[in-house]
């Protein structure tokens, strides 16, 4: 195997361009993916409850793109595996955008099978949004990835936020075009993913995940005087499944109270105004304190941020259980505490993973556990509905924080097998 010029001579500062350049790019593709993203989050359980007639069932569009987002997360990971970020990110995206314009033809013609395979193949922009946060980290030294994986978050907030926000004006655009109101977000979805394919197909050159990997077999070159003619995939170390478990727990809190919160607020007269506005303020309460975050897990550490994450949504559960039906305010601190806590947690969780990687098992190892920390997802999304037809909107959000506090005992754990491993090797 012949390394490649740029492998060999690629020096601090050359690597440093490369690396602002991926992380350009990524932003670019994580502003139109956000716009993307909240179509689905702010009206897919509305659109449902419309078509089918039922609450019982709201939960099920998040069910079905996480679900898919699920399937798109493996794929993505082994199609950068093999060909790199740009391909498995850019083709991701694009199915996203295909499955968002088949929402709004199942809207158009209130075919509901239709709607379900829609939802289910717009999941794929759900997981490639949150995949191309691993770009960032590829070729970020250890000590700026958590950082790094912040950056392409935080830049997720611009169309993450202004989406909701556009529900009543998309709302008002689709209804001339003969569109139900609610499928109007679904029409900037299906634009804003297809231009993120786009923007990370052409732009992202050259590749990170490619170029870190003939950097790792330029390093072992140098080390052993030949190159290696295969290289071994090494399992990941244990902070991996950690920090899979963090992510997990998290998705589940979040995304079982995310769901119900626009049933619960029409279900108290609020507008759709209102159900953006808060839905807005979550989303943004997810992405836009990444810079922040990214720099704490880097400084004071990964598990003590795992553990702010829990408390934070356990405040979050309480706030929303105890808010008043009719409160828009409380409602916003709740589901912004929500958004905090997730994002607390996932970056821990995704700068443990990468930690505990390296670029021969990194792409593999990364989709495996979005896969399920989708399904995590789906799985809170599905239950969501059920739980408040059986119950309560209260009773959801008690539960989804209390969830969120297990991940406390699992870190105490981890570290304490850590901790008894290194003195038996001692």
């Amino acid at each position: 195997m012949t390394v490649p010029d740029i492998a060999l001579q690629l020096d601090d500062p050359e690597r440093q361009r490369v690396q602002r350049r991926t992380l350009t790019v990524v932003v670019l593709s994580q502003i139109l993916g956000g716009a993307g993203l909240a179509a689905g989050v702010t009206v897919g359980a509305l659109l449902a409850q419309q078509m089918l007639g039922s609450k019982s069932v709201a939960g099920l569009p998040t069910a079905l793109f996480t679900l898919g987002s699920a399937l798109a997360a493996y794929l993505v990971g082994l199609f950068t595996q093999r060909w790199g970020r740009r391909i498995g990110l850019g083709a991701g995206f694009a199915a996203g955008g295909i499955g968002a314009a088949g929402v709004v033809a199942a809207a158009v013609s209130d075919n509901v099978p239709l709607l379900f395979a829609s939802l289910f193949i717009y999941g794929a922009g759900t997981a490639t949004n949150l995949q191309a946060r691993y770009a960032g980290t590829d070729l970020a030294p250890p000590a700026r990835r958590g950082t790094a994986i912040s950056i392409a978050m935080v830049s997720t907030t611009l169309g993450a936020v202004a989406g909701p926000n556009l529900v009543d004006p998309l709302g008002d655009f689709a209804t001339r075009m003969g569109i139900p109101a609610l499928a109007g977000p679904f029409l900037l979805a299906a634009v804003a993913y297809s231009a993120a394919g786009i923007a990370l197909f052409a732009l992202l050159r050259p590749d990170p995940f490619l170029l870190a990997r003939r950097l790792q077999v330029a390093a072992a070159v140098s080390t052993v005087g030949d190159p290696p003619t295969t290289l071994s995939r090494p399992r990941p170390g244990a902070a991996a499944y950690v920090g899979a478990t963090i992510m997990v727990l998290t998705q589940i809190s979040m995304v079982a109270i995310m769901t119900m919160t626009p049933v619960h607020m029409r279900a108290h007269h609020h507008g759709l105004g209102d159900v953006g506005l808060v839905i807005g303020i979550h989303i943004g309460a997810m992405f836009l304190p990444s810079l922040v975050t990214g720099v704490l897990v880097d400084r004071i550490g990964r598990t003590p941020m795992a553990i702010a994450s829990g408390l934070t949504l356990l405040l979050a559960g309480v706030t929303a259980a105890a808010a008043p039906g009719e409160s828009l305010g409380l409602l916003i601190v709740a589901l912004a505490l929500l958004g905090l806590g997730w994002n607390f947690g996932l970056i821990a969780g995704t700068a443990l993973v990468v930690d505990a990687t390296v670029p021969e098992n990194r792409p593999r190892t990364q989709g495996t556990i979005d896969v399920l920390v989708a399904l995590a997802g789906a799985g809170g999304g599905a239950m969501s509905g059920v739980v408040v037809s059986a119950s309560d909107y209260a009773t959801l959000s008690l539960a989804g924080g209390a969830l969120a506090l297990l991940l406390i005992p699992v870190l105490f754990w981890a570290r304490r097998e850590r901790s008894t491993i290194s003195r038996a090797t001692a």
